[in-house]
């Protein structure tokens, strides 16, 4: 059985900081291993930070504490939750050929992954069987570029984590297919997950990444997941995180990627639902003549609270960022967007982008923005706006005038307004899938 968090009137700070202790030496990693030691600084660090209260600036419109203070079990040792291979035929995406990888709780599930041939040196398995067979690959990355030093998810994510993915394309090698990490929630009782997972892509390397995250049970969950990337010289990375574990799912997800010169990296995240669903991504161009591009979509309903941070850290010279974020938030859902860009002193020529687009869909819907420019170059061309807003009635009547109907009128600007962040999908399966849950979400029937 997972360990549970004592049921006794205590901080979750206290509970978790109990729980490491019980589990240290045992069904954590043993001490001679690399990972073992990241886990003792990243306990320390963790009991230093506490979690965020709202006073916290960078909290300010979400209460993080709400779900946390949920008695969740602690998966510290694998079981069997009886996932087959019908459970998850649902979730995989429809004409994509793809290297799958299946996670259960956060744990690779080889039975039920269908990994494939891969090229010469690539590599795609579970982050602990990558951690086991390449542990010198591993340790070269692992705690490089996520922060758990001043990170309190990611110093616990780092204590705790048992499995999750890990992907690794060698030099000059291109994936031909994507990777679709497919992510089941099977609980039997409340329960937090802390899945790890790496991507490394080396000089001259392509891959695309998908991952999609379901559940299939009636409970509680908080996953919280760290993703830490790597794209190396001339590399060509691309990631698209897909939220859809139910209305009962917490979601906190830290991605950091790092970038060396002349490399490409697109991120993507899509939520259409959950509780609570807070991202944080960082991208750290540290190489001249990178591309960075961020986009999000957020489907926000029945209480859903979603919240995008993001920050752009331009390192180095002559680099270029795009970041696009569009909010459809109905119901008494709750969105909220920071985006950060920031020119360091000697990052001169850096051109970045930022827009933050979002439609209220109800009277009891809530968006609050704040894009952020901080530059200290000054030869940089930069922008960035954010416009917030409901459904153009004079657009409505137009489309009305042509012999639509009310319904039909407002899925078709609906689904135009989201379609700029659909049309930066470069995957064909997995756009037409996307598109098809917009249209569901908004179309007429909806």
């Amino acid at each position: 059985m997972p360990q549970t968090l004592e049921k006794i009137e205590t901080t979750p700070e206290e509970r978790f900081l109990t729980a490491f202790r019980a589990a240290d030496g045992t069904t954590l990693n043993g001490s001679n291993s690399r990972l073992h030691t990241l886990r003792k600084e990243a306990i320390e660090r963790f009991e230093a930070l506490g979690f965020p209260k709202r006073k916290a600036e960078a909290y300010k419109y979400t209460n993080i504490q709400k779900v946390l203070k949920r008695n969740y079990a602690l998966e510290l040792a694998p079981r069997d939750p009886h996932v087959t291979a019908d459970d998850i035929a649902p979730f995989l995406v429809p004409d994509l050929d793809a290297h799958v990888l299946v996670l259960v709780n956060g744990r690779f599930n080889e039975a039920l992954s269908s990994i494939g041939e891969l090229p010469d040196g690539a590599i795609v398995t579970g982050f602990a069987e990558a951690a086991r067979q390449h542990p010198d690959l591993v340790e070269a990355h692992v705690g490089q570029y996520a922060d758990h030093e001043n990170d309190v998810f990611i110093a616990l994510n780092t204590a705790f984590t048992q499995d999750g993915a890990f992907v690794y394309v060698p030099k000059s090698t291109v994936l031909e297919k994507p990777v679709h990490i497919v992510s089941v929630v099977a609980a039997e009782e409340d329960l937090m997950l802390q899945p790890r997972y790496l991507f490394i892509a080396e000089e001259n390397a392509q891959a695309t990444i998908i991952q999609t995250g379901r559940a299939i049970t009636d409970t509680h969950t908080f996953t919280n997941a760290v993703v830490e990337s790597y794209a190396g010289r001339n590399a060509h990375l691309d990631h698209y995180e897909i939220q859809d574990e139910g209305p009962k799912s917490a979601i906190h997800l830290s991605s950091q990627g790092y970038q060396h010169e002349h490399s490409v990296v697109r991120t993507n995240a899509f939520t259409f639902s959950g509780e609570l669903v807070r991202n944080n991504l960082r991208m750290l161009p540290d190489g001249a003549h990178c591309e960075s591009h961020l986009y999000g979509l957020v489907l926000g309903r029945d209480g859903m609270h979603v919240d995008n941070h993001t920050v752009v850290d331009h390192a180095a010279p002559d680099c270029y960022s795009s970041e696009l974020y569009k909010h459809l938030v109905d119901d008494d859902a709750t969105a909220v967007f920071n985006g950060r860009v920031l020119v360091r002193q000697d990052s001169q020529r850096i051109n970045a982008y930022q827009s933050n687009d979002s439609l209220l869909l109800s009277e009891d819907a809530d968006i609050y923005s704040k894009p952020e420019l901080e530059i200290y170059a000054d030869d940089v061309e930069c922008s960035h706006g954010a416009t917030t807003g409901t459904l153009d009635k004079e657009a409505i009547f137009y489309l009305q005038s042509r012999g639509l109907s009310y319904a039909e009128a407002r899925a078709l600007l609906l689904v135009a307004f989201a379609r700029d962040v659909l049309d930066n999908v470069k995957v064909e399966a997995l756009e037409a899938l996307l598109d098809t849950y917009v249209t569901a979400r908004f179309g007429p029937q909806a």
